[in-house]
């Protein structure tokens, strides 16, 4: 998706919730979700850095159950929220690939994609 595009509204995106996003179809889909934590919201490619699996387990439902860490249900590998970083599974060390996100006017948007950072 383009910079800009609206993935949905901050305001209601409730604190460590999370939501899928599905663009294109076939070879050219792409799949991305969001989390919000406290003020900040979060976006990575849904895919686990292991086997390419999308991460949740039911629809917009990528955090654990305590709501601490981002987990892959195919096999269990957990991230951190705020970095993407797996801290437990078969991928521990990598990372899930961000994608830039910000709060516009009450909109989550696409962000400019930062190569410097």
């Amino acid at each position: 998706p383009a910079p800009g595009t609206v993935l949905y509204k901050f305001s209601d995106l409730a604190d460590l919730e999370s939501r899928g996003f599905m663009f294109g179809k076939g070879k050219n889909r792409f799949e991305m979700f969001i989390i919000r934590k406290d003020n900040q919201v979060m976006g990575y490619i849904n895919a686990c850095p292991h086997i390419g699996s999308p991460l949740e387990f039911m629809p917009h439902q990528f955090l654990n159950r305590e709501k601490t860490r981002i987990v892959c249900a195919t096999h269990g590998a957990k991230f951190e929220i705020e970095s993407g970083h797996c801290v437990m599974g078969p991928c521990k060390g990598q990372y899930l690939p961000t994608i830039p996100v910000q709060i516009v006017n009450d909109d989550i948007v696409i962000g400019e994609n930062d190569d410097a950072g």
